[in-house]
């Protein structure tokens, strides 16, 4: 165990450059004191290895020195070929043996390799979170990465509303929601997201541009999720709930549990502000709980769900 982390040692600080004990314990999950009696064993063993005090100190390996440890694990394999550092290896408890080997693979690449390896990190980004399959026709998936690739204009069609528009954008990245692709592209001084199976006619110009070297493909993916999120109609709701099925509508995902607490005229009931997507989704998620959930506003919701219970008594009346 003590050798693999003294191997991790130097090919963190190989790829990163300084690093403090400080951030080599938190990385290692061990203590500073650990890293500092490792420090001392790999001096003791001829890596050149040495600290710099100070305000921005921390500790250097020799300018020029590299290893060629390459050997890789078959959990670290796995963990490479699966590339999802979320609950896929967690499940598989493989989950730290990720930075490990993306650590020795960055080590025995070439400079320029390691390089192209970032760039393509920025370029193509794979979100496997949430959401249903959908096995989708995506003709132009193979033109629109050439683009990206070649920082080429990309000129396609794309239906709206009001009918089928024309775009001529600069291709910034893909991004994958499971087997869903989406290019995220730039016209007119905005950045838009466009779902690759709808594009029509699309066409890579000869025409380059330059991409900013400021943007993070993954954060601008995260942050336009959190605003779509945030533009879907909700509806407020104040419901009262058995404490037991409280449990099953916060796995629920089209209702939100604002706040809940004891009930002051029902023993073993919750008293909950929700919202819920829609009312379409509230009154389908209501019902779905029977007796065991009532609404208390708003009236309109209420109502609905009254008119739906006089229906099914209807149904199945003798």
């Amino acid at each position: 165990m003590r050798a693999s982390r003294l191997i991790a040692i130097v090919l963190l600080m190989q790829n990163n450059g300084k690093m403090t004990s400080k951030a080599l314990a938190e990385k290692l999950e061990v203590s500073e004191r650990t890293i500092i009696r490792d420090m001392e064993s790999l001096s003791e063993a001829g890596v050149p290895v040495y600290a710099e005090r100070g305000l921005h100190g921390g500790w250097v390996l020799a300018e020029g020195y590299r290893t060629n440890l390459t050997g890789m694990q078959v959990d670290e394999l796995v963990s490479v070929l699966l590339a999802d550092q979320s609950a896929l290896l967690d499940d598989l408890g493989i989950a730290k043996h990720y930075d490990a080997a993306i650590q020795k693979l960055l080590a025995a690449a070439p400079v320029a390799v390691s390089r192209g390896a970032a760039l393509a990190r920025q370029k193509i980004h794979i979100d496997g979170a949430g959401w249903h399959q959908v096995q989708e026709s995506q003709p132009f998936l193979a033109t629109v990465q050439e683009a990206v690739w070649e920082e080429k204009l990309l000129r396609f069609q794309y239906p709206r509303e009001d009918g089928i528009a024309e775009r001529t954008v600069q291709p910034l990245g893909l991004v994958a929601k499971r087997s869903v692709w989406y290019l995220i592209g730039e016209a007119d001084g905005g950045k838009r997201t466009y779902r690759i199976s709808r594009l029509q006619d699309a066409v890579m110009l000869e025409e380059r541009f330059e991409r900013p070297a400021d943007f993070d493909l993954a954060a601008y993916w995260e942050q336009s999720i959190g605003e779509f999120k945030q533009s879907l109609p909700k509806l407020p709701a104040l419901i009262e709930l058995q404490e037991s099925l409280l449990a099953r509508l916060t796995r629920e995902r089209y209702v939100k549990i604002i706040m809940s607490e004891p009930s002051v005229s029902r023993p073993g009931w919750l008293s909950a502000r929700v919202e819920f997507q829609s009312a379409e989704s509230a009154l389908e998620i209501v019902l779905s709980c029977g007796s065991r959930i009532k609404v208390l506003e708003p009236s309109s919701l209420r109502e609905r769900v009254r008119e739906e219970v006089k229906a099914l008594h209807g149904l199945y009346a003798l």
